[in-house]
């Protein structure tokens, strides 16, 4: 094997073309010329035969430049990993070719036995390769705040991922430095003001502060990321980080394990944002208060069942509705008893038992019956998070 290589070294240039012609009748990406010239193809190839055919020939200080150089160019032009990739098998499966038709008779015994060491260099030259390109991706994603947006985006919008573009998501997951093996949650924040961080400089404070990597993007109403869950770092740990930083309501997914689920996921975060109390600083995790959830998922039924419950109570005053509302929430906290309501309320008993009467004629709902008084909580919570009325 070494003497065959060291015979094909020198027709390097030669074969580099062959390898280029190859790769652009077969990838029309590379056909077309437009980003990549045929001119620098053909020297990527050269170079990287060079590699190959040198670790075969027994040649331990082969240049690793020549691989890394062409990872970095091309994320740097904006060729995606699949094209990269594709091409790099295609060079891998025409230096094997090459050595079965160059080999002598005796030396083709010999390439069967050899040919798990010929794959195995030509994978090394692959991961060169793809840890260059992905390291260059990186680097510009950090540079690049707005394609940084739009490549969070296209996680959290989400689609189905097939396995032609389970390598994007990859690619994409390389880029915002999330792959690995962790678990993942998604963060939605309220937006305070429009465009107004909800979770402030929330990507630093956790790469400085906890060693967590983050990817974030903010929109008129929503601030919203990707978080991995490291061992050490789960839920709770993070819940606890952000607290510190919250300036609105937050909502926090389930976790999960792979990143093609994320747009589910940010469908979660999005409904515990919208369960949370409105103009507070509350956060709360997707399942943490089920019924609240369920009233959040559908915003339109809580609204239907709002007004058919506490209708008569939203026509009141301001005061007077709040005042109500804040009693009922009171009395059912406390398991129907008027003197703990009165308590906390620091109001005498007759007062709290003058008030529920007053709802009771007004929403037609009599409190000593559990079901009404069921409906009536329902109702109070969709006040709660459709902002009808006081916290």
């Amino acid at each position: 094997m070494q003497a065959l290589s060291r015979r094909l070294l020198p027709d390097s240039d030669a074969l580099g073309i062959r390898m280029a012609e190859r790769i652009c009748a077969e990838i029309p990406f590379y056909a077309e010329g437009a980003i990549v010239s045929f001119d620098e193809l053909v020297t990527s190839c050269t170079d990287n035969l060079r590699y190959v055919l040198g670790i075969l020939a027994g040649d331990t200080r082969a240049d690793l430049d020549s691989p890394r150089t062409t990872g970095t160019a091309r994320a740097e032009q904006g060729v995606s990993y699949a094209a990269v990739l594709q091409a790099f098998r295609m060079g891998g499966r025409f230096i094997w070719e090459l050595l079965v038709e160059r080999a002598e008779p005796d030396e083709r015994e010999l390439l069967l036995p050899a040919a798990a060491d010929i794959w195995a260099v030509s994978d090394d030259l692959a991961s060169h390769v793809t840890e260059a390109y992905r390291a260059a991706l990186a680097d510009r994603a950090r540079r690049d705040e707005q394609m940084r947006s739009v490549l969070v985006g296209s996680l959290l919008d989400g689609h189905d991922f097939t396995d032609t573009t389970a390598e994007q998501l990859w690619e994409t997951a390389g880029m915002l430095d999330l792959d690995g093996s962790n678990d993942y949650v998604v963060i939605a924040a309220e937006t305070p003001a429009p465009g107004a961080e909800g979770l402030r400089d929330v990507e630093q404070v956790l790469r400085r502060r906890h060693d967590v990597a983050s990817a974030w993007r903010l929109e008129q109403d929503f601030q919203e990321g990707v978080v991995v869950l490291r061992p050490g770092f789960a839920v709770e740990r993070l819940v606890t980080a952000l607290a510190d930083i919250t300036t609105a309501r937050v909502g926090v997914s389930t976790p999960f394990g792979r990143l093609d689920r994320a747009a589910d996921a940010r469908r979660q975060a999005r409904i515990a944002c919208a369960a949370a109390t409105p103009g507070t600083r509350e956060l709360l995790r997707f399942g943490e208060r089920p019924l609240a959830m369920l009233l959040a998922s559908s915003p339109d039924q809580a609204r239907s069942l709002l007004e058919g419950v506490l209708a008569p109570v939203m026509e009141l005053s301001d005061d007077d509705r709040t005042v109500l509302l804040e009693t009922a929430r009171t009395w059912l906290a406390a398991d129907g008893s008027t003197s703990d309501a009165a308590a906390q309320l620091h109001l005498h008993r007759n007062t709290v038992r003058y008030r529920l009467q007053r709802l009771e004629t007004l929403t037609g709902r009599d409190l000593a019956r559990p079901i009404d008084a069921a409906e009536l909580y329902v109702a109070l919570e969709c006040a709660r998070i459709l902002g009808s009325s006081g916290p």
